[in-house]
């Protein structure tokens, strides 16, 4: 039983115990009164009546006149007459008249008064013995109206105690209720803090379960911290903090083997020329400087376009990749636009050689490093800030206009979109949730993701197809049970109406919706916190899970979602490519397995693509694994 059933029922008791007690007494004090009262009248009215007869002659006639007239007018149920040997003279008797009270309360209230007796004289001689007995009615009909009379009070004043103790238990339970839902937050692993209450003894729970909720917060942030510090130390360039060589290649394989990620796109690297000659004439700290500020430019370009990555591949060349929204000519003017105004400010000439090349997915990437440093090599020959590229991409062109891709798109988003289904398994083989990427009708045949997301970003239609996928996914699950994960664009969470429309489509679909894996890029815990804690919160009440795809570049802002409500991380194929030949990625990932143990929050491997690689994350700690060597078996 709870708490605050406790406490109602001890209020009810002590209302009910001092209602029931007080009436009590209430009642035996007006019965003892009205008692007292009928055995006076009893007596006088005896004494008056025998008085009045001795006066009289003893005329039999008389004598029965007079206890007649009396008895008729003084309410009495009985007056007797008997000689000194007890031969009864006269009697007059009537039944008692108590119909308009309940039985019930007449023998619960039972009255009992001796009748008065008095001595009738006549002369120096006893008459006879006089016995007076008054009806009892009046005397329960005044007992029952003041009963009903203290019921009325005491229950107004119950109703007055239970509203005052009503708002005494209401202040009593927010409290309470915070601690409660504090408490189920820090067993489902949400680690907050509640506002202490004013009351001393909830105000002391409060602040120890708050106080243990910050000493694990303050746990898991350290514990975090030392993480990104050696995901930095493995994948990032000190002076610039953005990717090494290691990790940018790595990427770089992942982006050229995905079928939802790039369909094509553009590589372009950026030389900065005599960098020795730069450390003598402007000085380390100044050309360290001079190297964070093209690093910067060349990451907010990347940040802009999903999916982009940029490294540093050595002491003076810089990389980026872009997707296949942009064509070699928009990526020379963009970093000329961005890194030219760099080199300006410079107190030396600079030189930036550019070499950018186009590619289709599935090219071989030694092959295409290759094309790429041809190009470099080619401006660097022509000198000073020379941009050189070459579209060497040998993908089918599906459309050569901005007008025939958007309407292509709004077509496609028409007709519906086909989920392609790879299965993510759990560690003992079993299936967690069918990861299905969105395919679109386009040229004639499905495409998948890469050849149409970097235009469905241009167009800002990216809320219109997160729909069309989930509304896809839950028709879909009418049929079959078997759970779906989707990937969400992080601009669908601020889109203006996407929310309202989201929530349609799943209370049109309750069963199904409880079967749904959304899932969001990483990006969205640095830009989007709030949004995305919000939804979280909502989407849970349909029964969602919610989780974070591509995980492994900003892994910092973990701890900052313990309360948002994440069900799960997939983490991304960088981070698992060759794990089992790599100790300190497995340290990293270890590390990153436990936290999101720590917090509740299953962690995924996507991109395993070994059995090596499988049996290695399994032996790290991961709940999941995806990628191409993962398959169901039959």
């Amino acid at each position: 039983m709870s708490l605050i059933k406790q406490l109602w029922f001890a209020i009810a008791a002590v209302l009910l115990l001092a209602f029931g007690g007080s009436l009590i007494v209430g009642l035996s004090t007006s019965r003892h009164y009205i008692e007292q009262e009928v055995r006076i009248k009893n007596a006088d009215n005896a004494n008056a009546l025998a008085l009045s007869m001795s006066q009289l002659d003893k005329d039999p006639v008389t004598i029965e006149l007079l206890l007649a007239a009396q008895f008729d007018t003084g309410h009495y149920r009985r007056i007797e007459l008997r000689a000194p040997d007890g031969e009864l003279i006269l009697e007059r008797e009537a039944p008692p008249f108590i119909g308009d009270i309940p039985a019930w309360f007449v023998e619960l209230a039972r009255i009992s008064v001796p009748p008065g007796h008095a001595v009738v004289q006549d002369g120096w001689r006893q008459y006879g013995t006089l016995t007076v007995e008054s009806q009892h009615s009046y005397a329960y009909r005044s007992l029952w109206q003041s009963s009903q009379r203290l019921v009325m009070w005491f229950a107004l004043a119950a109703m007055i105690s239970a509203l005052i103790a009503w708002l005494i238990v209401r202040r009593i339970r927010r409290p309470l209720t915070a601690v409660i839902a504090q408490a189920n937050d820090i067993s489902n692993r949400r680690f907050t803090i509640s506002p202490e209450p004013k009351t001393r003894e909830l105000r002391d729970v409060v602040a120890a379960m708050n106080r243990l909720s910050g000493s694990v917060r303050e746990m898991l942030t350290r514990e975090s911290g030392q993480l990104e510090s050696l995901r930095r130390k493995l994948q990032q360039d000190d002076t610039t903090g953005i990717a090494n060589r290691t990790y940018f290649m790595t990427r770089l394989q992942n982006a050229l083997e995905s079928d939802d990620e790039f369909h094509h796109g553009c590589l372009a690297m950026v030389r900065v020329a005599d960098l020795e000659g730069l450390n003598d004439g402007m000085g380390r700290p100044e050309t360290d400087r001079l190297l964070h500020d093209l690093a910067a430019a060349l990451h907010q370009l990347a940040l802009e376009h999903s999916g982009s990555q940029v490294g540093r591949l050595n002491g003076s060349d810089f990389a980026i990749l872009l997707p296949d929204d942009m064509s070699p000519e928009d990526v020379a003017g963009e970093l000329k636009g961005r890194l030219h105004p760099i080199a300006d400010r410079q107190p030396i000439l600079l030189n930036l050689p550019i070499g950018i090349v186009a590619f289709s997915r599935n090219a071989p990437r030694e092959a295409l490093l290759s094309q790429l440093d041809s190009e470099l090599a080619r401006a660097e020959f022509r000198g000073g800030r020379t941009i050189s590229f070459a579209d060497q991409t040998q993908h089918h062109v599906l459309y050569t206009s901005h007008a025939e891709w958007r309407c292509a798109l709004a077509s496609a988003l028409d007709h519906g979109v086909q989920l392609a289904r790879y299965p993510v398994l759990d560690a003992d083989g079993n299936l967690l949730h069918l990861e299905c990427p969105s395919r679109l009708w386009l040229g004639g045949e499905w495409q998948p993701a890469g050849a149409y997301l970097g235009w469905i970003s241009r167009f800002g239609m990216n809320d219109a197809l997160d729909l069309a996928t989930i509304e896809s996914a839950l028709l879909a699950q009418e049929e079959d049970d078997t759970p779906l994960a989707l990937n969400l664009s992080s601009m669908a969470l601020t889109s203006p109406g996407f929310r309202q429309r989201l929530h349609a489509l799943l209370m049109t679909h309750p069963r199904a919706a409880t079967r749904l894996w959304l899932e969001f890029p990483e990006t969205v815990a640095n830009y989007h916190l709030e949004d995305f804690k919000s939804l979280c919160h909502e989407l849970r009440r349909f029964g969602c899970r919610i989780g974070l795809e591509h995980v492994g570049q900003q892994f910092t802002r973990l701890a900052d979602l313990q309360d948002s409500g994440l069900s799960y991380l997939k983490l991304d194929a960088s981070l698992t490519r060759d794990i089992d030949q790599q100790s300190a990625h497995q340290a990293l990932l270890r590390g990153m397995a436990t936290l999101s143990h720590s917090l509740g929050i299953l962690a995924i491997a996507e991109g395993v693509s070994t059995p090596d690689e499988h049996r290695m994350l399994l032996e790290l700690g991961m709940d999941g694994v995806t990628g191409p060597a993962i398959h169901i078996e039959n």
